[in-house]
């Protein structure tokens, strides 16, 4: 397990928050529970850390459009659709994640990047097993200026299609809201980019 420094532990409350460092420890290993359980149980049993596998879907193959929908940190509503024909990327992460914590700079740098060029791409998080009090005061103070999703009992998590049991995920959305790319773990800013480009230009 990565190494947590003791003023990351006392900011976030990672450690506290999972009950100790053996449920911290337990939550980062692989648990064979179904996406679906752990939205239902509500904690961190299932944390599967991902290994940094890509996956694109050619357009012929994908599946039927996400329809996702919540609440955001900030206690807004939130509804995909009403960004059709707009590539979406989702991120899938946790405070109280090691892994969460070192992509996030790249995810925001990714974000900055297409608004910059002003391409028709909109980034959405999704935390993960937490409070949004807690997400949105990391958000906050970490600088990242794209919302995410409040927890809600992991009814928006649902949503993507058993796609994210490792956190963190992060997927990609065609412009009708099919899969199109997923990176099961750390995603970099430039590989990101590249998934993205892929999907606006029909590559993938």
């Amino acid at each position: 397990m990565p190494n947590v420094d003791r003023r990351t532990a006392l900011r976030w409350g990672a450690v506290a928050m999972a009950g100790g460092l053996a449920t911290f420890a337990a939550a980062c290993s692989s648990d064979p529970n179904s996406v679906a359980d752990q939205a239902r149980s509500g904690d961190r049993k299932g944390y599967v850390a991902g290994d940094g596998s890509i996956e694109q879907v050619p357009v012929a193959e994908r599946g039927e459009p996400v329809r996702l929908r919540g609440t955001t940190l900030e206690g807004k509503p939130w509804d995909i659709a009403e960004r059709a024909g707009t590539v979406l990327v989702v991120s899938v992460w946790g405070s109280w994640c090691p892994p969460c914590i070192e992509e996030t700079p790249a995810l925001q740098k990714a974000w900055e990047t297409v608004r910059a060029k002003g391409k028709k791409v909109e980034f959405i998080g999704l935390d993960k097993l937490e409070g949004a009090e807690t997400g949105l005061a990391f958000q906050t103070a970490n600088k990242v200026t794209y919302s995410s999703l409040a927890y809600d009992g992991g009814v928006p998590l649902l949503a993507l299609q058993g796609k994210a049991s490792a956190t963190p995920t992060t997927l990609v959305l065609d412009g009708e809201a099919r899969i199109a790319a997923r990176v099961s773990g750390p995603v970099s800013t430039t590989t990101l980019l590249g998934l993205v480009d892929d999907v606006l230009t029909g590559k993938a």
